[in-house]
């Protein structure tokens, strides 16, 4: 979820981009004699800092992190999240002013959305007369229907309505969708393909030279050529598997290799990309960002959010030790960058020790969860209280379209959202993702992105 990319046409601050070549993008300060200040911070969201194109990407991933910690988002945090969704269903990446009724200059945005209704489908609903009739329960169905609205041709989803596939668009709806109970495999676009058949368009075969299993953001649009991206990869395991950023670890037996199929699934790409996210971690425990234009250095920096993203990746593709390894890893060294980042990043910490079976309160010495709390509105509950952590669970093979693997999946999700209710009740009742400066020349406007907000706007 953290590499940079701006959206095209989406907003004027886009042209302080500045493209890498190869198809890596990445941003960089431009001279300022006097920065604007940045837009102030509503009630009810999440963190600090300009929300201008995260708001709705950071609110989503706290509320999806305290779900799998226990913990309730407050109503006003709830609320300001239902108030960004359009008529449509569809949700941009954040607008100031809820009020004001969307019209076809609003831009919506594939990744808030996904993430906006998996996250509100594990918020406490008010009680209505009917099941699915409380405003909660529309907000996730109107979300999703808007999104199946949108889908591209070739069955995938880009960042923006019509704007090409992708392979972290498509598969963050992918791992939404299956999340809220639809089965992707069932899901077919005007022109009869579905969203693994988009997704397969994404992985490198594994007799490439260069990033055997991988997934490609996009092809090369002259060449068409593939060029592995570690933040695509991570998205494609967990949608390829059926599962998404809350799901728990497995046990498997299945080895990490790439295995060539003659007709390749999407189950068995997601494990061609938990062997590349295993081979591409093995030495330092962590994934890293390419050096920006102009740096003093060329070394290349940790690059914490992705490594995140493929901790739980591996988790869920049942490769328990590099997950655990690269966690640990996180443990040493991501706390510096998650306060300095805020909320999504706090919340990608919690969602990866979660997966591997590691305990977000005690994560090198520091709650995790209390530090997520302190960036927006008091929760309105707090954790249940501490029980004995149970291990990765065993798997269950998914099938070759994945959409088993998404039935699993939503079943999973059904169970233990129902453990939580009950847990609840007794106790009284979820540069990159490391923040980029960028400042954009001759509009002194500075502002600050996280996550893979940041990296769907600088395509």
């Amino acid at each position: 979820m953290t590499t940079v990319r701006v959206r095209h046409g989406a907003a004027a601050l886009a042209a302080a981009a500045v493209m890498l070549s190869g198809g890596v993008p990445a941003a960089h300060a431009a001279p300022s004699p006097a920065p604007s200040p940045s837009p102030a911070v509503p009630a009810g969201l999440y963190g600090t800092k300009d929300p201008t194109y995260d708001g709705v990407w950071r609110q989503s991933l706290a509320f999806m992190a305290q779900q799998v910690s226990g913990v309730e988002p407050s109503r006003s945090a709830v609320s300001w999240l239902m108030g960004q969704q359009c008529d449509s269903g569809g949700f941009a990446s954040y607008r100031p002013d809820p009020a004001r009724t969307c019209d076809p200059k609003t831009v919506l945005d594939t990744n808030a959305t996904a993430v906006a209704v998996q996250a509100l489908s594990g918020v406490d609903r008010p009680e209505a007369d009917k099941p699915g009739t409380d405003p909660v329960s529309k907000a996730m169905d109107a979300g999703a229907a808007w999104l199946k609205g949108v889908q591209n041709p070739d069955g995938g989803w880009g960042y923006n309505p019509g704007s090409p596939s992708d392979a972290n668009s498509t598969s963050l709806v992918i791992s939404s969708l299956a999340a809220l109970g639809h089965r992707p495999g069932d899901i077919e676009s005007k022109a009869g393909k579905t969203p693994y058949d988009a997704l397969l368009r994404f992985a490198i075969p594994c007799d490439a030279k260069q990033g055997a299993g991988a997934f490609a953001y996009q092809p090369d649009p002259k060449t068409g050529a593939l060029v592995a991206n570690g933040d695509a990869t991570a998205a494609a395991v967990l949608a390829g598997l059926g599962k998404d950023l809350q799901t728990r670890g497995v046990r498997t037996e299945q080895p990490p290799t790439c295995e060539r199929q003659a007709e390749p699934t999407a189950e068995r790409a997601a494990r061609n990309g938990a062997a590349y996210l295993t081979g591409a971690l093995a030495r330092t425990g962590h994934l890293d960002l390419p050096p920006m234009p102009g740096a003093a250095t060329t070394a290349p920096q940790p690059d914490f959010g992705n490594t995140a993203d493929a901790v739980i990746a591996l988790g869920a593709a049942g490769q328990t030790q590099a997950a655990r390894t690269s966690l640990g890893w996180l443990e040493k060294n991501a706390v510096p960058w998650a306060k300095e980042s805020g909320p999504a990043a706090w919340a990608q910490l919690i969602l990866a020790a979660h997966t591997a079976g590691a305990d977000a309160r005690d994560f090198g010495g520091v709650d995790l969860v209390k530090q997520l709390d302190a960036t927006g509105p008091a929760p309105a509950s707090g954790p249940p209280a501490p029980r004995e952590r149970s291990g990765p669970a065993k798997e269950t093979a998914p099938g070759s379209d994945g959409s088993a693997a998404a039935k699993e999946s939503a079943a999973d999700n059904a169970a233990e959202s129902a453990a939580k209710s009950a847990e609840d009740e007794d106790a009284g009742f979820g540069i990159w993702l490391a923040v980029a400066v960028v400042l954009v020349a001759g509009m002194g406007i500075g502002f600050l992105v996280s996550g893979r907000r940041r990296k769907a706007q600088q395509r």
